[in-house]
């Protein structure tokens, strides 16, 4: 029997400060599984790199503010009994002199917490790290926007390279800029005009990570009205990100302001990230741009995970623990994976991940109420947290689980699962849910009822449900009427056969 969210001892926890140039934030997670489950999360900003380009120093207010924070964010993590917990400082304590004495009163304020102040390059390890967590087959170059510098990194084959750190930070360009967009753009182009294999990349990925990015990510999907308002692994190709840029640099602060979710904090910022992202484009010539939630927090818990699990399958990995918490039997999605296998005889290696997931998840809405369980799974999946799932993967899923649990393709809350896959993609999904119909009425959730009893396609346009000598009494009227459901979807004739 799978075990429940209620059950056995507490699982472990870990927390990491990020004390940024802009912003210092605290995310503790839970667990040590292949992917960060985070638990609590929570920022302030501090802008303690605010004019640390003319003075040498942290923002003054900003290092008071940072007592009453930190202090709050130490009980937090302590509380919770986090171990590891560590604070990371980044290009502000970096860069600043009197970094040093600051960090000195930080360790006075929150004894025995380790504080690490990151070189440049340790800070493009982590982000990568971060980056490729989630997207393990990530190819191209990581952008990670801070308020004090940039991270480029080259992603290859599940590694890194090339890593550089670029005083490019919004809130570092800004000042060095004197907030002229003009000038901006200069020093983006001088900063980046050594960085000779960034051209290596064209027509490959970029990666965005860092919250000025993130929040542009936000804008673009308020404006547009994406149908899912999740930022992690959003997608744009290189036109829609030109425009986006030009749109973001051109708007007034009213316009964004009445956006819904618009980061007011962050507005004053946001231009000097369109510039950024803008000579990347230019420089880099990608295919696509994708946002990324993850990195360096993220990259910090990963080097805390056994490396047996760094190298599994983040969809694999994601799918399994949600059905191993949600669902009743263990062993049922193995078996499920085996029967729906013949439907899909000539699938990529992709769809079979897909198909897979799909079969580990399918049990997640057993607990949930029958006349909601449609909608309340489709909705869960679809908006799930996670870096395992880009938004067509979250569609492919969600849609997936719906058909399971008896919506049909036309109902309205299934409306976003048709703008974000293409017609094969929703065709495929609608099957593969009908097929899980039936092979739960087949079973009723018990693997061994499925044993005797295959689904193929034959010769004569037929969908053939077997049933081996004595097993056709589980086949009743519900059976066959899913069977013919199923059949329909797939243009062909049902039929049972006791071999």
């Amino acid at each position: 029997m799978s075990g429940n969210a209620f059950s056995g001892a507490r699982p472990p926890r870990s927390a990491v400060i990020d004390l940024g140039s802009n912003s210092v934030r605290l995310v503790v997670f839970e667990g040590v599984a292949r992917n960060p489950l985070t638990i609590f999360n929570e920022k302030a900003t501090l802008r303690l790199g605010r004019g640390l380009d003319g003075t040498g120093r942290l923002n003054e207010d900003g290092v008071r503010q940072a007592v009453a924070v930190m202090t709050r964010f130490n009980a937090v993590a302590r509380g919770m009994e986090a171990a590891p917990f560590e604070v990371l400082a980044t290009a502000a304590v970096r860069d600043a002199s009197n970094g040093p004495a600051f960090v000195d009163s930080m360790r006075e304020l929150l004894p025995g917490v380790p504080i690490r102040i990151l070189s440049g390059e340790e800070e493009a390890d982590y982000s990568a790290i971060g980056v490729l967590c989630g997207l393990p087959d990530a190819d191209g170059v990581m952008a990670d926007i801070g308020g004090g510098s940039l991270e480029l990194v080259r992603l290859e084959n599940g590694g890194y390279a090339h890593g550089q750190t670029l005083k490019l930070g919004v809130i570092r360009l800004g000042d060095r800029a004197g907030g002229d967009p003009e000038r901006a753009r200069a020093i983006v182009e001088d900063d980046l005009a050594p960085l000779d294999w960034l051209r290596d990349c064209s027509g490959r990925t970029l990666y965005l990570v860092g919250g000025a990015f993130r929040a542009l990510a936000r804008l673009q999907i308020a404006r547009t009205a994406y149908p899912l308002n999740i930022v992690h692994q959003f997608e744009l190709d290189i036109e829609a990100a030109r425009e986006m840029c030009a749109w973001m640099m051109s708007a007034s602060r009213r316009t964004l302001e009445r956006l819904p979710g618009a980061p007011r904090r962050r507005l004053d910022d946001l231009p000097f990230a369109a510039i950024v992202l803008r000579r990347l484009l230019r420089r880099i010539q990608p295919a696509r741009v994708v946002f990324c939630v993850d990195g360096l927090r993220e990259g910090w818990y990963m080097r805390h995970v056994a490396p047996e699990l760094r190298g599994a399958d983040p969809l694999r990995a994601a799918a399994e623990e949600m059905g191993k918490r949600l669902g009743r039997l263990d062993s049922l999605p193995p078996a499920l994976i085996d029967w729906t296998a013949t439907l899909f005889g000539a699938e990529t290696p992709h769809d079979r991940r897909l198909r897979e997931a799909a079969c580990w998840m399918s049990d997640t809405g057993a607990y949930d109420h029958p006349e909601y369980r449609a909608e309340q799974v489709f909705l869960r999946v679809l908006r799930q947290p996670g870096m395992a799932f880009d938004h067509p993967t979250r569609a492919f899923l969600a849609l997936t689980l719906a058909m399971r649990y008896e919506a049909e393709p036309d109902h309205e809350f299934l409306q976003p699962a048709r703008r974000l896959l293409d017609p094969a993609g929703f065709r495929r999904a609608e099957v593969l849910g009908l097929a899980l119909r039936l092979a739960y009425t087949v079973c009723a959730g018990i693997p061994e009822l499925l044993d005797g009893i295959g689904l193929s396609v034959g010769v004569g346009n037929r969908l053939v449900l077997r049933c081996a000598a004595g097993r056709r009494a589980v086949t009743g009227d519900s059976v066959s009427r899913r069977l013919d459901r199923l059949a329909l979807a797939l243009g062909l004739q049902a039929e049972i056969v006791e071999a």
